[in-house]
């Protein structure tokens, strides 16, 4: 899932005697595409893929993915900002997917350093555009905050921490001690109840990302994503920042009028919230068009400096 607190735990403590998997035919596809690398991560290794060729012109464009996730929640998008132009680069966040754990916790701030050092290793002093999703919007901004050289300009998209929601919205069910063919029920219902607006989407490659992800996760006890934290570290982050969000996003059930203002007064160089329609809380992968036209957008009004 993507949220980044136990809204989105779907596991209790105790592993799951066995675990359902499908098969991805487009993930294979895709990985085999990419180019891999690694920076450090405690004792291991955060594991990173990369398409497209570098540009003299454009940074490289790094995506974030959200909690419980992997590169993989960006896998209707990777091709299309590729055409476009850009050099793609996504993360599995310390703690999930192939990467290993963070060492010094076990939320989005334990991610600031090892992201840091990721960016560093990899780009050097360039600044890189920074794109976000859920939590991985929030783990940007606090790396932001605490390093602001790293990125030309910020987007968060679909970002929990911004202090507007006074309730937990959404609450997902547990999974890992059911059978596989009981855990497989719950993982639609959990799509459907946080991460799509359409039910229809549920099954096929969004199914099949969500149970490669989960089954991966070993930062089951974030709580940071119900506190104001990204909205208190924008206000350190002095590059251009865009927000982008579908239209029915469960996570902000109610409150959605009231996101454009909070970061007007969190982020000092705010430029705008695109909102898209039909779409919830995964926005880039249930519209992939209309999220890459509002993506491309925000990135081409971050790289015109205001006076």
């Amino acid at each position: 899932m993507a949220a980044g607190d136990d809204d989105e735990d779907l596991s209790p403590a105790a592993p799951a005697r066995e675990v359902a998997r499908l098969p991805s035919p487009e993930i294979d596809r895709l990985r085999a595409l990419a180019q891999r690398h690694t920076t450090p991560c405690g004792s291991g290794d955060t594991v990173w893929h990369s398409w497209g060729e570098a540009s003299e012109s454009l940074p490289p464009l790094v995506l974030l993915h959200g909690g419980s996730g992997s590169w993989t929640h960006w896998v209707r998008n990777i091709e299309p900002l590729v055409a476009a132009g850009r050099q793609v680069w996504i993360p599995d966040l310390p703690g999930f997917g192939d990467s290993a754990t963070p060492p010094t916790g076990g939320d989005a701030d334990a991610l600031v350093e090892p992201m840091a050092d990721g960016l560093r290793a990899l780009f050097g002093p360039r600044p890189v555009d920074l794109v976000g999703f859920s939590f991985g919007g929030m783990t940007a901004g606090l790396t932001l905050a605490a390093h602001p050289e790293l990125a030309r300009q910020l987007v968060v998209v679909g970002a929990p921490a911004m202090g507007v929601v006074p309730e937990r919205p959404v609450r997902l069910k547990g999974w890992r001690h059911l059978p596989p063919a009981e855990q497989l029920g719950m993982h639609r219902y959990n799509l459907a109840a946080l991460m799509l607006y359409d039910p229809a989407l549920v099954e096929g490659l969004a199914l099949e990302v969500h149970v490669g992800n989960v089954v991966r996760d070993r930062m089951t006890r974030r709580r940071l994503a119900r506190t104001d934290i990204l909205a208190r570290s924008l206000a350190q982050v002095g590059c251009p920042v865009h927000a982008i969000y579908g239209e029915a996003d469960a996570l902000y059930q109610g409150w959605i009028g009231q996101l454009e203002g909070a970061y007007a007064a969190a982020a000092p160089d705010f430029r705008g919230m695109a909102l898209v329609a039909d779409a919830g809380h995964w926005v880039q992968f249930e519209r992939p068009e209309a999220f890459l036209q509002a993506l491309l957008a925000a990135l081409a009004d971050g790289a015109v400096g205001r006076g």
